[in-house]
């Protein structure tokens, strides 16, 4: 079961790898198995290699600016949900519902995200 603390951290993983844009900042945040969901109860998911691939296709609209603000809801077993309002320069305000599953490494092994335009 994740700490307060690892999930913090992640969150603060996920933000730094958002801004660089990087290869290794994005896989160093998801276990190599890693199932990543843009639904919530979508069973269609796409693996690390390919979550580096989608962060790494968006750049030219990130440019723009990029702002995120976060909650952690809740830690149930190894999932944690967390909320968050991200603002995109491009793109407007987002509302942002994550579940997050943790291996034991605090790597994320399952991320579900519900994204509502503002």
């Amino acid at each position: 079961m994740p700490t307060k603390q690892q999930v913090e951290e992640w969150v603060a993983a996920y933000e730094r790898a958002w801004r660089s844009n990087t290869r290794q900042d994005i896989a160093s945040l998801f276990a190599a198995d890693a199932e990543y969901h843009e639904w919530p109860y979508e069973t269609h998911w796409i693996g690390r290699e390919e979550i580096v691939k989608g962060w790494r296709s968006r750049e030219a609209w990130q440019q723009g600016g990029w702002d995120f603000t976060w909650t952690l809801l809740a830690i149930n077993g190894d999932t944690a949900a967390i909320e968050g309002t991200g603002v995109y320069k491009e793109l407007g305000t987002f509302a942002n519902l994550w579940t997050v599953t943790f291996d034991e490494r605090a790597k994320c092994t399952v991320f579900r995200m519900w994204n509502n335009q503002i």
